[in-house]
């Protein structure tokens, strides 16, 4: 159990005036599907897109735990998870590797904007062949004297539509393994870089995605994040962070929806008496409520460890797990709790399962987590 500091507590605590207008017209805006930049303005200003980032950059220069412990908090406040979704996007995609693998200029040059939030950050990864499989993505970058000229397309991008800069993961080799790839640092402006239009979704609708397409897309080589062929390890890093960060917004948002689940089913009543008095109800209500604290637990525990320097392989995957697949559980079990209203748009508890099911799908699918446990143990 980690006891947080007074001002690991300021920190959370600080986002509290913001969330009722951050959550204000979320139902309208999934219906919507459309980037709430009015909110990312209130987000702006609250530092917290510079959480872990040092404050020579602008940041507020927190640990990774920290970091997790604010952004659970948002997760708990924010009923918007689409925007939970672009906040916590922003930060792992540009930002992390930056801070971790950009030289001293690039970091003077991005960092200040990435910490206000004047910049949006996204990265791509994905392909239209090749998701969870990185290693076989088809986009290549060719060096050209001081350039790298990038061709191919990219899937998937969460933030694409909206993004100002972009990490570019790229085939730089053609043997085969983790060091054919690098990270390349994009300004959406460059010539050969486009956005495809904005991508329909079954849930997390206002984080939007899409396309990236490169056409002889020149990008300097000082804009390797790294070196040449390290990008592999760039995307560990990243890919750590994102789940960390990402889940545990998940956690709040699980922790946020068990306490309006026992509010409901106290004051809620069928047949004379509240919903919550009834086995089949309130028990649903204690596999959701066990589900959010043992996600807490196996996020927390691998962050301590990562921290720690200790091999988090197999820890990253189960907290992965648990979290994405318990948090599908309890929005379930929410919509049911909820009966018809649970079904109906207005109450905003159908898109909260149509917006959990991403988690078992992004940053590894639950089926090739199973399979990096199962290699593990020796299967």
């Amino acid at each position: 159990m980690i006891t947080w500091t007074d001002e690991q507590q300021r920190l959370r605590d600080g986002l509290a005036p913001l969330l009722d207008k951050l959550s204000a017209g979320h139902v309208e805006r999934d219906a919507e599907a459309a980037f709430p930049r009015e909110q990312w303005d209130l987000l702006r200003a609250s530092g917290i897109l510079g959480l872990p980032f040092d404050a020579r950059w602008g940041g507020l220069g927190q640990d990774l735990l920290t970091t997790m412990y604010v952004l659970e908090g948002l997760g708990q406040g924010c009923r918007d998870a689409g925007l939970n979704f672009s906040v916590c996007s922003h930060l792992v995609s540009t930002g992390v590797p930056l801070h971790r693998f950009g030289s001293p200029e690039l970091k003077d040059r991005y960092l200040p904007g990435l910490c206000s939030g004047d910049l949006i950050g996204a990265h791509a990864i994905s392909e239209p062949d090749s998701g969870s499989d990185a290693l076989a993505m088809r986009t290549r970058a060719v060096r050209d004297g001081d350039d790298f000229v990038l061709n191919g397309s990219k899937a998937f991008v969460s933030n694409g539509p909206v993004a100002d800069l972009v990490t570019v993961y790229a085939r730089t080799s053609d043997r085969p393994g983790p060091l054919s790839i690098t990270a390349f640092l994009v300004d959406r402006a460059t010539p050969g870089l486009t956005a495809g239009r904005p991508v329909a979704k079954m849930g997390l609708r206002t984080s939007p995605l899409c396309e990236l397409f490169l056409d002889d897309c020149r990008v300097p080589a000082s804009r390797v994040v790294g070196r040449p062929g390290g990008g592999f390890l760039v995307l560990d890093h990243v890919m750590r962070w994102e789940i960390l960060c990402s889940f545990v917004i998940n956690a709040g948002e699980m922790r946020d929806r068990v306490e309006r689940c026992t509010e409901y089913a106290r004051t809620r009543t069928q047949f004379g008496q509240p919903i919550g008095s009834y086995q089949a109800v309130s028990h649903k209500i204690v596999d959701m409520d066990i589900g959010a604290e043992t996600a807490r637990h196996w996020l927390y525990s691998t962050a301590r460890k990562l921290m720690a320097g200790e091999n988090v392989t197999r820890d990253i995957a189960i907290a992965k797990l648990v979290t994405s697949e318990a948090n599908v559980a309890s929005a379930l079990a929410a919509v049911q709790i909820f009966g018809g209203n649970g079904y109906m748009a207005e109450y905003g508890v159908e898109k909260e399962l149509r917006n959990s099911v991403a988690g078992t799908i992004y940053s590894g699918t639950s089926e090739i987590q199973r399979n990096r446990i199962a290699s593990m143990l020796g299967l």
